[in-house]
């Protein structure tokens, strides 16, 4: 089963071109694109049908769908120091949220700088400002739902003038609370997951949720048209979620709705359009 930490060398062996180096391939652009929150079954290419999600979709077609792919902590500082230093909680020292992994690690930009990348976040991907200490060549919009970060990022991508291959980790803060209060009436919720109980106040957040979802997507198809623009046809373009969402037996909690992550990879003449990988070894 993919994992974060796995995530990691799996890229790292994309990028250089896999075990044979001669001749050596040209490194390839890599986009990662992380939401926050996110619950796997909301998502339209897992059979989501509550919430329209055009981009995920979009993404989908061009690539592949993995579905059983899982994060190593349902809380978010443990999660994405489990992406960035390449090893589970309880090995890199991020068990706790909040917590940092050990300062004396090798981290995702230190493996891409080997490999000659510019390594770039915009947004949250590591745990908000602990983002400062992965040692990336640029940072920023990590504040708490800074939520032009995206804007940022798309920005500096459109102006970015550079030899050096790019390796960028986008981080929107959606679908994390607070959630939209446009969405407070709740009339757009006609089903709830069976774990939930039906109230009023349940399908009232349900529907706020459902707007951060909407957000997400909106995001992540600002990102995958300016990357498709600007880098060119040869992007590795992978989508996932820090962990499930903020409901009941999902976000905090070991449950497939907690850890069971979407994970999505386009990188075109190289993984199958309409693609799905079903691999749960």
């Amino acid at each position: 089963m993919p994992s974060t930490a796995r995530l990691l060398a799996t890229l790292m062996l994309l990028a250089s071109g896999g075990p044979a180096r001669e001749p050596e391939p040209p490194r390839p652009p890599i986009v990662v694109f992380l939401a926050d929150d996110l619950g796997r079954a909301e998502c339209s290419p897992y059979g989501g049908r509550e919430i329209p999600t055009p981009n995920l979709a979009r993404l989908a077609a061009g690539g592949m769908t993995l579905t059983h792919a899982f994060v190593a902590s349902p809380s978010c500082a443990p999660s994405r120091a489990a992406l960035l230093a390449g090893l589970d909680p309880m090995r890199n020292g991020a068990m706790l949220n909040h917590a940092r992994p050990r300062a004396e690690l090798k981290t995702w930009p230190d493996h891409f700088h080997d490999l000659g990348y510019e390594v770039v976040s915009f947004g949250k991907t590591a745990h908000y400002a602990q983002v400062t200490g992965y040692g990336f060549d640029h940072a920023s919009h990590f504040g708490y739902h800074q939520d032009d970060c995206v804007e940022a990022a798309v920005a500096w991508l459109a102006r970015r003038k550079s030899d050096r291959p790019l390796c960028l980790l986008v981080g929107t803060n959606w679908p994390h609370v607070p959630w939209p209060e446009e969405a407070a009436g709740g009339a757009a919720v006609r089903t709830l997951p069976p774990n939930l109980v039906d109230t009023p106040a349940t399908r009232q957040a349900r529907a706020r949720y459902a707007a951060a979802v909407a957000h997400a997507d909106r995001d992540l198809g600002m990102v995958y048209g300016v990357a498709r623009e600007h880098l060119g046809a040869d992007t590795l373009f992978v989508f996932s979620s820090d962990h499930g969402a903020q409901f009941p037996f999902g976000k905090w909690n070991g449950y497939d709705v907690g850890i069971r992550t979407p994970l999505i990879v386009a990188w075109p003449g190289r993984v199958a359009r309409y693609a799905v990988n079903r691999d749960a070894s």
